[in-house]
């Protein structure tokens, strides 16, 4: 039911791309819709910053129903939440068992995780929790690598000239 209203959406909106500056003002539309079914990354919050979330039905046009393994099915507002491109083939507000079913079905944390963005985010937090020795560690590394690329460009410079 969702692919076909997506669809349609897209029926009307290509048109729309082409004549982009015409009468839209700013001219930018979006280039992924929320959809049930879909992974979020939600950006705001003390408690939830951060986790991998699935909106499992549209509240309205500025609220979700979201659940995950590891939280509490709550409705979230869509300016806290990050789409991403990874859909989970489920129902319409399943329960708590089918949902993490369907998740490890799509071996949905595999996929975040491989994503550009997921190994970023695991980078941020691996430096967020260095200790002090552990950054001094890392800045002598550097330092020796370039060390080791500088020399190595110096002995090409000294090929090419002789």
């Amino acid at each position: 039911m969702s692919q076909i209203l997506l669809d349609r959406v897209k029926e009307v909106v290509k048109p729309l791309r082409s004549c982009r500056n015409a009468s839209l003002g700013r001219g930018l539309l979006p280039k992924s819709f929320v959809v049930a079914e879909s992974l979020e990354l939600t950006n705001k919050g003390s408690v939830d910053y951060g986790k991998l979330v699935v909106i499992v039905d549209v509240i309205d046009q500025n609220r979700a129903l979201v659940d995950a393994p590891d939280t509490v099915r709550s409705q979230m507002n869509f300016k806290r939440l990050q789409l991403t491109d990874i859909k989970i083939d489920i129902k319409r507000v399943p329960k708590k068992k089918t949902l993490i079913a369907a998740m490890e079905a799509a071996d949905v944390k595999n996929k975040w995780e491989n994503s550009s963005w997921g190994r970023k985010l695991i980078v941020q937090k691996r430096r967020a929790s260095l200790n002090d020795f552990d950054r001094f560690k890392l800045m002598l590394a550097k330092i020796k690598k370039a060390g080791v690329v500088r020399q190595e460009l110096a002995k090409l410079k000294k090929e090419i000239t002789a």
